[in-house]
């Protein structure tokens, strides 16, 4: 085992990035990409779960790596294993989440004609999706160092195979945990993140999943059927695009990044890569390419016929601007919990579309659209939070940096393809076999029965003021009414014990560490040393959950 840290390697001299086209690295990135896509249209259409496969790819990788035959050893380089699990993961997440879930809308509906037209649909909303993310990353809005936990366990999985030792050992016994955990049936992603995360975000994250977990029994009510965490998140979710817009309003001259030749050269948290100006033409350009998007799906799906001229500009619009807060929505919660509810943000919008009376086949393509975004959105953010931590120590930084994030998102990309092409291949056999998945049979149910009286919307009304309230309180850089919303909404058993219990070893260890406990060397330091043992550990409770995720496999098939 090579004593050689990744940032030491980069140190040591100027280099130019792994290019994620070279003949080895893309052929392993579209075996391994297929894989993941068979592996997320499997576990999706069966047991309603997409799991992460990042860490998977990247063991794959470093596995390969260790082989002394031909080129294979150039795997050993931990930028070319980053490029492999970021394709791997992009390439799961667009089969299972972004494509076959879309398509599954209008053929349960009794609309098989219209599956191509909404595959391609599908396709525009996952690439503006990825681009979007691509161009916002690092942001004020989507910083880099904000959590993005699914990232740190790929990047700490990369890290520990390199370097070894006490890191290793640390990260492997906390993934064993993870796995026996889930084994019995423990959410051991939560607790995970829980080290990992902004402490107040986490917090209402917690709240909300023993809230929801609770109040059935104790106040013998049904939250989802009154609608409450879609109220609490359609408020929160306005409140945290408000913010984002004064964000992107700001035009003062000063700059958020640092350019090449100053400090830029070395690493710095708090230096942005995207300034302000970045970030408001990105998430500008994603609305007219999601109304694009939209607008191609109205001519293809036939939605002229169904709806008038101005019923037809007022569909375009509304499934262009759906797209957008979706990805948006769905990327702030999995960037501080790790999870994303576009189950339950995609069913708002459907909820929207029925009070507006948008005929059937138009309100399902529409919901379609606005499901195929968020999720990669989400992947791709996890994918350059392990990649930035991968590329710290490189000299000078700025410059591998933003190389290695553009060599990632051409990875995703040949994911993206490859899920794409498997897709094309499987959905019908898949589909005949009365295999589809759960959610979008949810979506169709409720497209189907419609609305019979005001009660959902007027609940929502109503639990949007809460949201709203919490949200702006917190402000922009917590997201505690987003966080609150999403907890209520994913409602996964034991999860709130699990994430509050975390949070309290999470203080409790660095109270320690700064009294002088282990081994840590002064003061000074004590708080950044308590940060990589918990970030270790929460690595690895998130790792073995995904493991165990993916080893559900065999009961698929």
């Amino acid at each position: 085992m090579s004593d050689t840290t990744p940032a030491a390697a980069d140190t040591a001299q100027a280099r130019s990035h792994p290019r994620a086209l070279e003949p080895v690295t893309l052929i392993l990135t579209v075996v391994l990409s297929v894989l993941g896509a068979v592996i997320g249209l499997v576990l999706i259409t069966t047991l309603g779960i997409a799991p992460n496969t990042s860490v998977i790819g990247a063991l794959i990788a470093m596995l390969i790596g260790r082989l002394s035959f031909a080129a294979l050893a150039r795997m050993r380089d931990p930028h070319r294993q980053n490029l492999v699990q970021s394709a791997i993961s992009g390439s799961t997440f667009a089969a299972a989440n972004s494509l076959v879930t879309p398509i599954a809308v209008p053929f349960l509906l009794g609309e098989p004609g219209l599956v191509w037209p909404m595959l391609g649909g599908a396709v525009v909303g996952l690439l503006v999706d990825s681009w979007v993310l691509y161009r916002v990353f690092d942001s004020k809005l989507l910083p880099a160092s904000a959590a993005w936990p699914a990232g740190i366990a790929a990047a700490e999985t990369i890290k520990a195979g390199d370097e070894g030792g006490r890191k290793a050992r640390l990260l492997g016994i906390s993934a064993v945990v993870g796995f026996v955990g889930s084994l019995f049936k423990l959410p051991m992603s939560a607790a995970g993140v829980a080290f990992l995360g902004n402490i107040w975000a986490l917090l209402m994250f917690g709240v909300g999943l023993l809230v929801a977990q609770y109040a059935p029994g104790l106040l013998d009510t049904d939250l989802s059927a009154n609608y409450v965490p879609h109220g609490v998140m359609i408020g929160a979710g306005l409140v945290a695009l408000v913010q984002a817009v004064l964000m992107m309003r700001d035009r003062k001259s000063s700059r958020e990044t640092t350019p090449p030749g100053q400090a830029a050269d070395v690493f710095d948290e708090a230096n942005r890569t995207v300034d302000r100006g970045r970030l408001r033409r990105g998430l500008l350009e994603g609305l007219v390419l999601f109304v694009a998007g939209a607008l191609l799906i109205a001519l293809m799906g036939g939605v002229v016929s169904e709806m008038s001229g101005w019923g037809l500009v007022g569909w375009v619009l509304l499934a262009g601007a759906a797209a957008l807060v979706h990805q948006l929505i769905v990327g702030l919660a999995a960037m501080h919990s790790g999870w994303f509810p576009a189950f339950a943000v995609t069913l708002i919008f459907l909820i929207l579309g029925l009070v507006l009376g948008i005929p059937m086949v138009p309100l399902a393509l529409l919901v379609g659209y606005a499901a195929s975004t968020g999720p990669a959105f989400a992947d791709v953010g996890f994918d350059f939070k392990a990649g930035w931590l991968l590329r710290k120590g490189a000299l000078p930084w700025h410059p591998y940096e933003m190389a290695g994030r553009r060599q990632q998102y051409i990875a995703q990309l040949v994911g993206f393809a490859v899920a794409v092409v498997v897709v094309m291949i499987a959905w019908k056999p898949f589909f005949a076999d009365g295999r589809v998945p759960p959610v979008a049979q949810v979506y169709v149910d409720t497209i189907k029965a419609g609305l019979t009286d005001t009660h959902a919307l007027t609940m929502m009304v109503l639990w949007a003021i809460p949201g709203a309230l919490i949200q702006f309180f917190g402000g922009s850089s917590r997201q505690m009414g987003v966080l609150l919303a999403t907890g209520l909404l994913v409602a996964t058993p034991q999860a709130g014990w699990l994430v509050l219990a975390a949070l309290a070893v999470r203080v409790a260890y660095s109270r320690w560490k700064a009294r002088g406990g282990g081994d840590a060397p002064d003061e000074a330091n004590a708080q950044p040393d308590a940060d990589n043992d918990l970030a270790l550990v929460g690595a690895g409770l998130v790792a073995g959950s995904s493991l165990n995720d993916v080893s559900q496999i065999y009961k698929a098939v």
